[in-house]
């Protein structure tokens, strides 16, 4: 597992998109700071001043994600999270894949400087299949594909013993 870092900065947009918390031309102002829970939590651009959202993930502005973070809620930003299926297993066909459900906030436990550091992908944990598996309902209109590798299984001789299913499908609009 690992922190996805600014990679997850276009979750945070997609969940107040959903919610109807911002609009594709919100605009945000970014001093290249902010404070919550007693933290002085930094965009790595510095002061940007007015960012548009298409501006906020194109130059991965911290400030403004944590806006957003804020607009959504602990709450819902904890449940989009199990939404995007940070936290569960995929269930994909191959061996080993370990449930991280320890490594992802729940409301109850989330504080504002977890909330603010979650939306630009930092003091959470995902696994790479489940961050790209995520991705896809990004690109593929709100629709989860069960992440699937593996199409058949073939014995020694080249014979197929067994066809796996196409994948799951789960429309999260």
């Amino acid at each position: 597992t690992y922190e996805p870092g600014s990679v997850a900065k276009p979750f945070t947009v997609a969940m107040a998109l959903e919610k109807g918390d911002i609009t594709p031309n919100s605009t945000f102002e970014c001093s290249g700071y902010m404070e919550i829970g007693g933290y002085k939590i930094r965009c790595h651009n510095g002061a940007e001043g007015t960012v548009t959202l298409e501006k906020a993930v194109a130059k991965s502005c911290n400030v403004t994600m944590m806006k957003i973070a804020q607009l959504v809620g602990a709450d819902d930003f904890c449940e989009y999270q199990r939404v995007f299926n940070f936290g569960l297993k995929t269930n994909v066909d191959l061996a080993g894949e370990a449930r991280t459900a320890s490594l992802v906030y729940s409301a109850d436990q989330m504080g504002p400087t977890d909330l603010a550091t979650n939306s630009f992908g930092q003091n959470f944990n995902v696994t790479m299949t489940q961050l790209a598996s995520s991705f896809c309902s990004l690109i593929n209109g709100g629709n989860y594909y069960k992440p699937h590798v593996v199409k058949q299984i073939q014995d020694d001789n080249g014979n197929v013993t067994e066809t796996l299913e196409q994948p799951a499908l789960t429309n999260f609009t």
